[in-house]
Parts: structure tokens; sequence; C-alpha cells
């Protein structure tokens, strides 16, 4: 906050006029950077004071000239006093806003990330997914509380925010609000791309982020075998409800889609492929790239049962799905009447169908991360981490390999 200020009062002699008269210059200089003025004022260079940087005599032209740069400084130290009011650096630029009555008023950081929520909020079904405003809405209230308990104040000047109140944030997530290390990690990301936004329009000189590091855990992805695929197939259920959602949830398992992009499906998705079979055409509404699926024999099945069914029909769907919430209760449900002892959602079958109907019987990850609609094959990778049954498999092979080429000098006698 600190700064000096220096000010100086000179002559521009290469710029005199047609009269003799030389325009004087007022130079600002704090740390070492320089700010040049005219002062709008002339003078016969024989009547001005190098040493003084005034007018020479006590003329009344004298008085007025001297009175006016006089002025001048107490308009400089005037706009100082303002920036120290205004808690901000005392630089160059800040002063030449000041003086210009462009001083910058604080920027709030409530103010920017509310903005930056409702330009979500506009751009739904578009660019983004109501889930996507849902995130940043918590992460705005999770902010807002954090001030309240560290400073006692619901806003804060972005000017302000350091490497202490991410760090501070961080703990308050990880501590008061017991967030597990990749819930805090991802409200500290949505927490960031704010603080991007405003490095982005030159609001921060420095970003609060920058050694700061924070690392996601790798978290075992919960998918079902094959007996338990098989359970939930031969299980008659009494119920339609029970029956629909169990078709669903299979449905997806065949195909890896996720829910919302199991509920966009119509029919005009469904194609012939390359090799003349039927295949599913979509894009992932979370990442918009583009997942093409071979139709397998139950995943036909599951089509054709629901061909003519009445809200398949009116809504121009290909299948009658639920909200998300009620299939992922029906699914607990079904988990217990099948005796699967695992927190059964409706996302589990994406895992399923990348591990257990596809990796596990061989299908190349390429082809794996394609259908899932991956944009890095390092996220196809996780699932192939958890295959312990295929390593198994592979590994049997390699021993069986050496059993044979064992020689005889290292067999037991």
């Amino acid at each position: 906050m600190n700064a000096n200020i220096s000010i100086l009062f000179y002559l521009k002699r290469v710029k005199t006029n047609n009269q003799g008269l030389a325009p004087i210059f007022q130079r600002i200089t704090i740390n070492s950077k320089r700010l040049d003025n005219s002062t709008g004022k002339y003078i016969d260079p024989d009547k001005w004071n190098p040493d003084t940087s005034r007018m020479r005599g006590n003329s009344e032209e004298a008085r007025l000239l001297n009175a006016h740069l006089d002025n001048l400084k107490v308009k400089i130290f005037t706009a100082e006093k303002k920036l120290i009011a205004s808690e901000l650096e005392i630089t160059i630029e800040n002063l030449k806003n000041a003086l210009s009555h462009k001083l910058n008023r604080k920027r709030m950081l409530v103010p920017i990330f509310q903005d930056h929520n409702n330009k979500i909020k506009e751009l739904i079904g578009k660019e983004y997914a109501p889930g996507t405003l849902e995130r940043y809405t918590t992460s705005l209230k999770h902010t807002i509380e954090f001030m309240q308990w560290k400073y006692n104040m619901s806003d804060i000047d972005i000017t302000k925010i350091d490497h202490a109140f991410v760090t501070d944030y961080e703990f308050w997530l990880r501590s008061v609000r017991n967030c597990s290390n990749n819930t805090a990690v991802k409200y500290i990301k949505n927490f960031n791309k704010i603080i991007k936004l405003c490095l982005a329009n030159n609001w921060l000189d420095k970003n609060p982020f920058a050694n700061y590091k924070a690392k996601v855990k790798e978290v075992e992805r919960v998918y079902l075998t094959e007996a338990e695929i098989q359970s939930i197939i031969e299980k008659d259920f009494k119920t339609e409800r029970l029956s629909l959602v169990r078709d669903i949830f299979l449905f997806s398992c065949f195909t890896g889609l996720a829910y919302i992009d199991v509920k966009n499906l119509t029919k005009s998705h469904i194609s012939h492929g390359i090799d003349g079979e039927q295949w599913i055409f979509t894009h992932r509404q979370k990442t918009e790239s583009a997942s093409k699926i071979p139709i397998l024999p139950v995943t036909q099945m599951i089509i054709d049962k629901y061909d003519n069914h009445p809200q398949s029909s009116n809504e121009d769907k290909l299948l009658p799905i639920l909200s998300n919430q009620k299939m992922n209760a029906y699914l607990k449900e079904i988990a217990a009447v099948c005796e699967i002892n695992k927190e059964l959602t409706f996302h589990i079958a994406r895992h399923t169908f990348a591990t257990t109907v596809t990796l596990t019987n061989g299908v190349p990850i390429e082809s794996v991360s394609k259908m899932l609609g991956h944009k890095n094959l390092r996220t196809t990778q996780h699932y192939a981490k958890v295959l312990d049954r295929k390593v198994s498999e592979d590994m049997k092979i390699l021993k069986d390999k050496f059993t044979v080429n064992i020689p005889m000098s290292i067999k037991k006698v």
C-alpha cells in the first residue's frame, strides 16, 4: 500500500510554439514508474526556474500560474487519499484512473459468481445440463457460508482473495462441511473457474491458485458381475414398475448410455451401422461427444418390448423412462429382491457395460472408449484397472506357458 509519489513540473522545449512559449508538463513518479501529463500552460522559457519548478517573480501572471501548479499537486494528493480509502494499491495506473475519475470500483465475489451462474441457467439445454447449474449453485452457497465462518461477512472484494483464502476454504470444506477429498476438490475447482474468469477480465493481478495443488483420488467404480446381471435378467418381477426399471437398467448395461442419454433417445437415433446392423447413434449430453453403439440382442429385445408403449409414442421417446430419482429408488428394491449387496444406482449400468460386458469379454479398450463417448482414453482406462478377473485370465495364459517351459534343473527333485 505504501508508495513514494514524486511530482515534478518541467518545460518541454522541443514543443515550443510560434510565440516562443514552451509547454509546462507534469511528471508523476511512483516506484520508478512515470506518468507525464501536460498542464495546459505555456511560458517564456527565460521566466522558468527549473530548480523550484515554478515561474520566477511575483507578478500577477506568476502568481496565477504557480497557483495552478499547486492546485494540480493538491489533486494528486487527493487522488492518493482516495486510493488509500478504497484500499487500492498506489500505482501509476490506479492514480491515473483516480485523477480521471475512473477509479475502479470494488468488484465483489458474489455478484460475479452469481452472474456466472445466471449465464449457465440461460444456456441449459444448449451448452449445459441442469446438474451443472445445481453444482455451481451449491458451490456459491458453500463459498458464502465459508466467508461468514472465516471473515464474518457474506461477500469479499476479489482483490482480497489470496492463497490463504483458497487453502482456508479447502480446510473448511473438509472439516466443517465434512466433504470427502474428491468432493472438496470439486468445489475448489468450481471456485477456481470464477477466479479464472476474473483473471481473464484483468480484474486480478495475481492468481491466488498459483501455488495451490489438489489431486482427485481415484475411486473404485462399482459394477455388476455376470452372475448379478443374470439374476436381474431371470427375476420375475410381479409389479410393472419394477419390470420397467429392470428393463431400462439392463438397456443401459448393454449400451453404456447414461441416464440422461437414454432419456433423450428417440427412434431416429437407431440406424444401420457400417456393418449393416442396427446401431445407436447419439451424442452424450455431458460432453457432447458422439457415441456409436452396436445393438446387442438383449438390447433389441428391450427396444421391441416397448415399441408401442403409450408413453414412448406420446413423448416420441425410444423408452418410457421414469425420473432418475424414481429409477434409483426402485433399483434399490431390485437389488434387495435379487440379493445384490451393492448400492445400486442407474449409473452403475454404465460402469457394468465398460467392465463386465465389454472389457472383460475382450473388447479392445479403444472400442469401449468410443462407445462410451469418452474424449480421452485415460478416462476409459480407469475401468480396466478394476478387472481382476481379466488380469487373472491373462496371467493364466502366461502361467501355462512358463509351466511348460520350466527346465528340469529348476523343478523340485
